[in-house]
């Protein structure tokens, strides 16, 4: 999952807590987290500790703690992690130059009316991040060996897509969510439903619902990542 990038914010709060641990050998508690960031809720120190662990920066330990995962290692380590995805950057787009009407001919309109951008395709972009596909049991809804899909942290409802860890291996199904577990669905007639029973399902995490993919022929949108 080396495409998992963190937000500006998240960044920030993941170095503080490193920088906390390597001066006093000990992780801060969240009170001084929340006193470093001037949370008003220890909620928010909650909430961004579960963006780490769902990224894969942070653990938790058997004594619920936590510890650094494989990302952190490698961020700690200085090994590409120096990127990041910031979610006030204003990204560019591609200009719009006018308007051409789509009835009767008229008279074309030159103006500038700003740009199509990122943000503007995919609203909660600050929410999202992308893994390289793997293998064809999506094909019949485009996804492809070798795309990479966008997912967005996010809950995923009955029927949607998603990207599911589970016993330490990742799928890209669309899931379904039965009497007796859960069942991933592929897009690919060579493949086989994957189920999940009781007996497993604690050890299934969604780490991030299909907004769309990219591939060389262009980007593609989920008609229900606005949701």
């Amino acid at each position: 999952m080396d495409n998992v990038q963190l937000t500006r914010k998240q960044r920030e709060f993941f170095e503080y807590i490193l920088e906390y641990k390597k001066d006093n050998d000990v992780w801060p508690t969240y009170r001084e987290i929340a006193e470093n960031f001037d949370f008003k809720s220890p909620n928010s120190v909650t909430q961004n500790i579960k963006s780490l662990i769902k990224k894969g920066y942070l653990k938790k330990t058997s004594d619920e703690e936590y510890e650094l995962a494989s990302l952190g290692n490698r961020y700690l380590g200085g090994v590409g992690t120096e990127s990041y995805d910031d979610e006030e950057t204003t990204y560019g787009g591609i200009p719009i130059k006018g308007i051409i009407t789509a009835g009767y001919l008229q008279e074309a309109v030159e103006s500038n009316l700003g740009t199509i951008n990122l943000n503007m395709l995919f609203p909660n972009l600050n929410r999202m991040y992308a893994l390289r596909v793997s293998g064809m049991s999506m094909k019949d809804t485009g996804i492809s060996d070798g795309d990479f899909v966008l997912l967005c942290d996010d809950d995923v409802k009955n029927g949607d897509i998603g990207a599911i860890l589970f016993n330490g291996e990742t799928s890209l199904k669309r899931v379904f969510y039965d009497k007796n577990g859960l069942r991933l669905e592929p897009a690919n007639d060579a493949y086989s439903a994957i189920y999940v029973e009781p007996d497993v399902f604690e050890e299934v995490r969604v780490i991030g619902k299909y907004v769309g993919h990219v591939n060389k022929t262009g980007i593609y949108t989920s008609r229900h990542n606005h949701n």
